[in-house]
């Protein structure tokens, strides 16, 4: 029995189900037709970047300039292989480059040196601005979010048509999936629009967001330092291998941050999938078979 589980982001619309839902019959697809997990969740996040309503790819979020957006992505297998990049620009769909890395003896390239590779690799320049990204960096500018309010503060008295959450955008998007063999994992992010250019999140550090193992896949995705610091997706595999069921280990991870950190997670293990996130997420999970 293959499984495919797959996020469209820690406070993404959960009515944008669709999006994860079709990602999973994508990354499905792929396991009928003989490929790995592997292929199965670089084809699902392609799906999610690919959909403008999530922080991925086309949906990434500008920086406060007004005109830089930075991407992370990074994919693991049970194998222990993993490969990442980081504030990478100007491509379409950044899952693909990190899974170029994956195949060479580095596992992570950042900023312009990720750029090249990917030219070199035959994925063509891109600009991934939409509509959609400059009206929630308006948002947040009018809003003065940088000023005296809180996060808390500002979501108290927020009185815009756009909720505050979309205005800052969702963020990072993943998938994880059993082929019957092998567990894979891949994670895709475009970033937050109120950090200092040239940050790097949880994404493309191995552990952090994700992590694969010979038990199953861990995804996190949410506010990356809090889940960086804690190596929360290391720690939450632990957990299944000590034998939690999925659904436990993702109600143990989300108690595992303070309770102002945005976090979400997904879980695919042999006996099944679970999911879940403080503040609403878009996912779904799918099993079927080979």
């Amino acid at each position: 029995m293959a499984i495919v589980v797959c996020h469209a982001g820690s406070a993404s619309n959960p009515a944008h189900t669709d999006g994860p839902s079709q990602a999973c019959d994508a990354g499905l697809a792929r396991i009928a037709q003989g490929e790995g997990a592997l292929e199965a969740v670089v084809t699902a996040t392609r799906w999610l970047e690919d959909d403008e309503r999530f922080n991925a790819g086309t949906g990434s979020n500008l920086r406060l300039d007004g005109k830089t957006i930075q991407m992370d992505a990074s994919c693991m297998t049970s194998d222990g292989a993993f490969g990442a990049v980081a504030v990478i620009e100007r491509v379409k769909n950044p899952i693909d480059v990190a899974r170029r890395v994956l195949a060479t003896p580095h596992i992570l390239l950042a900023g312009d040196g990720a750029t090249a590779f990917a030219r070199e690799c035959g994925f063509g320049e891109f600009d991934p601005t939409t509509s959609g990204a400059q009206q929630r960096l308006r948002a947040v500018v009018r809003a003065g979010q940088l000023g005296e309010w809180s996060r808390d503060g500002l979501e108290g008295v927020w009185n815009y048509e756009i909720p505050l959450r979309e205005a800052l955008g969702g963020d990072t998007v993943g998938s994880v999936a059993w082929d019957g063999e092998t567990f894979a994992g891949a994670l895709s992010s475009g970033g937050t629009t109120t950090v200092l250019r040239g940050r790097v999140g949880d994404v493309p550090l191995p552990g952090c967001g994700l992590y694969v193992g010979e038990r199953g896949a861990v995804a996190a995705t949410g506010d990356g330092e809090p889940i960086a610091r804690s190596l929360l997706a290391f720690r939450c595999y632990a957990q299944l291998k000590r034998g939690r069921t999925p659904a436990q280990v993702v109600e143990w991870g989300l108690n595992q941050l303070a309770e102002s950190v945005d976090v979400g997670l997904i879980v695919a293990h042999r006996s099944g999938f679970a999911g879940g996130a403080r503040h609403g997420m878009a996912w779904h999970g799918r099993s079927g078979l080979p």
